[in-house]
C-alpha cells in the first residue's frame, strides 16, 4: 500500500508547510539522508502555544506534537514528491516547553512517535530524544524535528 493510500485510510490530510522562521532552511538533503528542521505544532494556522505543568494539559501536547510530525510527513512530501521514497525515520528529536518540575517529556513526544509507526509501520520506529526546556520559538508548547533516510528507488 503507498504511503498516500495509507493516509487517506486513516483519515489523515497533511498540513501546508511552514516557512522557516528564521535563517535555516526548513529541510537539508544529503545524500540519502534527509534533516527536517525543528517543526511547531500548527492548528487552523496558529502554533499550539503554552507550558507543560502550568496551562497544557499532557493530552494537548501529545496532540500538539502529532501536529509536528504531520508537519514533518508535508515537509518530506514537498521535498521528495511521494512519502513512499521513505526508507526510514532514523531520529526524531522532541523539544517539550515544561516547568522544572515537569517529567513526561517521553509521554508528550509519543504524539509524534505513534504518529510515524501508524503511518510507516516498522520503518517509522525511530531512535529519539525528548527534552524538557523553559521556552520555544513564539512560546509553541513542543517542537519536533526529525532524521530520515530516503531512498529514490
Amino acid at each position: 500500500m503507498s504511503i498516500k493510500a495509507r493516509l487517506d485510510e486513516l483519515g489523515i490530510t497533511l498540513p501546508e508547510t511552514s516557512p522557516a522562521l528564521a535563517s535555516y532552511l526548513p529541510v537539508m538533503r544529503h545524500g540519502d539522508t534527509i534533516f527536517v528542521s525543528g517543526q511547531l505544532p500548527f492548528r487552523d494556522g496558529v502554533v499550539i502555544t503554552g507550558t507543560l505543568g502550568k496551562d497544557v494539559s499532557l493530552e494537548d501536547a501529545q496532540e500538539a506534537a502529532r501536529a509536528c510530525g504531520l508537519m514533518i510527513l508535508a515537509q518530506l512530501k514537498a521535498e521528495l514528491g511521494s512519502l513512499d521514497k521513505v526508507a526510514r525515520i532514523v531520529k526524531l528529536g522532541g523539544f517539550v516547553a515544561s516547568t522544572p518540575d515537569f517529567t513526561d517529556q517521553h509521554k508528550v513526544v509519543n504524539g509524534a512517535s505513534d504518529l510515524m509507526f501508524e503511518v510507516f509501520g516498522d520503518i517509522g520506529r525511530h531512535a529519539r530524544a525528548a527534552v524538557g526546556v523553559p521556552s520555544l520559538p513564539v512560546g509553541a508548547c513542543v517542537e519536533v524535528d526529525a532524521i530520515v533516510a530516503v531512498s529514490d528507488g
